[in-house]
């Protein structure tokens, strides 16, 4: 156990090793072509490419490996975190993974099985499919003849990315603490949402269960196909699933020359993702022609489901109210929804709030219902809970992200095809869902319930408060926004006196000892070390000030 520790603790330390390498690396490079040497260089060699700071944090994030670029993949749909200027090169990130030994990954796949692969599979590819930053995907046929692929994860990955997590939080919470004015982006909480979504991503047993929840979601729909999974073989770092043969629907040329229906593929799919989040409030987050596939008839198949939204029931009543809201064109109604979906019960800036959803609201106000950019509104009023720096759930940007893939993917497929159309009749039902006679019924009774305890509670509390008061009891607690920046401070300056006066004490010591026994040499040498350091404290300090 204690050599395993040992084992991990040095694979930490080779990361943490690279990390700071490549970050020194990227430093000096941003440091020198910021020098007057690294300008002249440039002026003497015009066609040396100078890369701006966005298109440097982009290389240097590619560096980093996987897990940054994936926390840079996320980073680029957030508006609430980065402006736009960075969001747009970080779009640009690509995971380029190079494959691992493709006999490591046997070795993986056997002892995850516990067994021979001969013994569970009549035919192993020797060479990878695929390879992705988490994993490795190998094609197979299981003994009872099912052809099948075999996902497994790379060896010594989870640790990879713990440390790589744990840099980032430092990282989040030097930039909390050094631009205490951008506290309302909560990057901290941001990484931890992160870290729990690749953390998930880890864990194969996940993906299965989303798997199966989509499967039972879509066990009715003969146009959506969810690949079926094998629990028997599947652990935590390997999964064993159906092997789906389609065509990726960006092969839009393919798809014709197979004789497929572009338009109905386009439906399909479209609907598929709107059940998921209108009518399930759980839906793929990453529905990106890569991890689409067209079967026959049209169906539609999607694959990689380590990546899932969950819309709150808040964040469902939120899409409801904004619906009815926006079809009769109130923007005091749209303004509550958003309100309510930011947890912002009192907001100073209301009107300044509706002025802004009222003017979007007369832009497209003449534009008929079949042309109306559904996926664009939404994001625009997400757009504009951000500028006002209000709390948006992560949810929301998944949501935004998803539906604009959807616009995308129909876009593509069939540029005539209006959305909206599409949107309403599941917009409408789930209006009926969230206010039918039962939900709202309940709702009234849980208020006058809790009224009704509020009227027989409150005298016994008034009760209870004044006699506290007779009683000289009542205490107040204060309590401060960030308790540690005075702990902080009062322990700088302890830390202070008490090394002032070690530096006293040694310099007093000094001239005593050479006063007493000027044959003792070593007071010279204290003497001369205690008065530099003074010396420099006392420039620091006079520099500090200026």
């Amino acid at each position: 156990m204690k050599i395993l520790h040992l084992y991990t603790g040095f694979l930490e330390l080779c990361r943490f090793m690279q990390i700071f390498g490549i970050l020194f690396r990227h430093g000096i490079s941003s440091w020198f072509w910021g020098t007057r040497l690294g300008k002249h260089h440039i002026k003497r060699h015009p066609e040396k490419e100078l890369h701006s700071g966005p298109e440097q944090l982009r290389m240097l994030i590619e560096d980093l490996g996987p897990t940054f670029v994936k926390f840079g993949q996320i980073l680029a749909d957030r508006p609430d975190v980065l402006s736009e200027r960075i969001r747009s090169e970080l779009k640009k990130l690509q995971s380029q993974v190079v494959p691992f030994d493709n006999n490591t990954a046997i070795n993986l796949i056997e002892n995850e099985l516990g067994r021979k692969t001969q013994h569970v599979f009549e035919w192993l590819s020797p060479t990878c499919l695929a390879s992705a930053s988490i994993g490795q995907v190998y094609e197979g046929r299981l003994k009872n003849g099912d052809e099948v692929i075999i996902k497994i994860q790379r060896p010594h990955i989870e640790n990879t990315i713990k440390l790589d997590i744990k840099l980032l939080r430092l990282m989040s919470n030097w930039f909390v603490k050094s631009y205490p004015k951008y506290a309302y982006m909560d990057l901290s909480g941001f990484v931890d949402e992160f870290a729990q979504q690749i953390s998930n991503e880890l864990d194969y047993f996940n993906e299965m269960e989303n798997m199966t929840r989509f499967a039972k979601m879509f066990e009715n729909d003969p146009t959506v196909h969810i690949p079926r999974t094998y629990p028997e073989y599947t652990t935590r770092r390997l999964l064993v699933m159906e092997q789906i043969k389609g065509i990726a629907p960006d092969h839009i040329d393919a798809l014709r020359e197979k004789g497929y229906d572009l338009h109905a593929i386009a439906v399909n799919g479209a609907n598929a993702l709107l059940k998921m989040i209108m009518e399930e409030g759980f839906f793929h987050a990453d529905p990106h022609p890569g991890n689409i596939f067209i079967m026959p008839n049209n169906v539609v198949c999607f694959i990689d489901f380590g990546m899932v939204g969950t819309l709150r029931p808040r964040e469902m009543n939120f899409i409801a109210k904004f619906l009815i809201s926006f079809v009769r064109k109130n923007p005091k109604g749209m303004c509550a929804a958003l309100l309510t979906l930011s947890g912002k019960k009192f907001y100073q800036n209301i009107d300044e709030l509706e002025f802004e959803l009222d003017s979007l609201l007369k832009r497209v106000g003449n534009v008929p219902v079949e042309e109306i950019n559904f996926a664009g509104i939404m994001q625009s009023c997400i757009n504009i809970l951000v500028k006002h720096k209000l709390r948006v759930p992560s949810g929301m940007f998944m949501l935004g992200k998803a539906l604009l893939t959807l616009q995308r993917f129909a876009g593509e497929l069939d540029p005539e095809l209006p959305i909206t159309p599409l949107v309403l009749p599941y917009a409408k039902r789930l209006v009926s869902t969230q206010y039918n006679l039962q939900k709202v019924a309940g709702s009234v009774f849980d208020t006058v319930t809790d009224y009704v305890s509020l009227a027989r509670s409150l005298p016994n509390q008034i009760n209870e408060i004044l006699y506290k008061i007779k009683e000289g009891k009542i205490s107040h607690e204060i309590k401060m926004e960030n308790a540690d920046y005075p702990n902080k401070t009062l322990r700088n300056i302890a830390n202070r006196i008490v090394l002032a006066i070690l530096l006293i004490g040694l310099f007093i010591g000094s001239v005593l000892l050479l006063a007493l026994a000027p044959e003792y040499h070593i007071g010279k040498y204290f003497m001369a070390f205690s008065s530099i350091i003074i010396v420099l404290m006392i420039l620091m300090r006079i520099f500090r000030k200026r």
